[in-house]
């Protein structure tokens, strides 16, 4: 068993910026590729980033490339999403889920555990 923590959420005014952490416990964290989802109300969850075990492969929705940042610490067993320039469309529950393909998938049904989420709120 996987334990994911999400914190970090939060109201901001567009173009401002919001760090996303998730905490793991359980089985080794870096045997996981990581990834990062959202929903908006009224939405189906959707993909946003992913990061591979080592930390140096990743992947991106179109929607986010090039505003948003995902990383992680293994000895820190903790995963980020740094999101700048954010728009009211960003407004969702962001959730992080742990993979054991340890590849950055957009697969939902590639990850085996998720988290609870944190709100996104992102004023006009």
């Amino acid at each position: 068993q996987v334990q994911l923590v999400e914190s970090g959420g939060g109201l901001v005014q567009a173009g401002g910026s919001l760090r996303l952490s998730c905490a793991a416990s359980g089985r080794t964290f870096s045997n996981y590729a990581m990834g990062w989802f959202r929903q908006a109300p009224g939405k189906e969850r959707e993909f946003v980033a992913a990061i591979d075990w080592s930390g140096r492969g990743t992947s991106y929705a179109d929607s986010v490339k090039g505003r948003f940042t995902v990383s992680r610490d293994n000895a820190k067993n903790t995963v980020y999403l740094q999101m700048n320039s954010l728009k009211p469309e960003d407004t969702a529950v962001y959730y992080c889920a742990a993979s054991s393909t340890a590849l950055p998938t957009d697969v939902k049904t590639s990850y085996n555990y998720g988290g609870q989420g944190t709100q996104v709120t992102v004023s006009s």
